[in-house]
This record gives structure tokens, sequence and C-alpha cells, in this order.
């Protein structure tokens, strides 16, 4: 397996479990949580997209 699609599948948990961190903030009833949540997922998603096109640009995915 390409080390490329090694940290993408990596960057995929990392989405997975800021978007779990939503939901357990909801559970919980934490507001700063839930807005910490979702920063968090778009932190994520942003830096993979990022990291995704730099892969893609060297020939690796």
């Amino acid at each position: 397996m390409n080390i490329a699609k090694v940290v993408m599948a990596i960057m995929a948990l990392a989405g997975i479990l800021a978007m779990c961190s939503i939901g357990y903030a909801i559970a919980v009833g934490n507001v700063l949580g839930i807005l910490g949540g979702i920063v968090l997922v778009i932190a994520v998603f942003g830096y993979a997209f990022t990291m995704k096109r730099k892969f893609r640009e060297r020939g690796l995915l």
C-alpha cells in the first residue's frame, strides 16, 4: 500500500473522530465542545484536502 493512501486513511479516521466528538458534546450538553468539534472538523478536512492535492500533484495518488 502506498504511503500516501495510509496517510489519507489516517486523516479519514481523524475526521470521523472529530465528527464523533461533536455528537459526544451534544450528548453531554457542552456548547463549547460542540463549537470546538466543528472547528476541528473544518481544520481536519481542510488539511486533508490540501494534502490530497499535493499528493495528486506529485503523482502519488
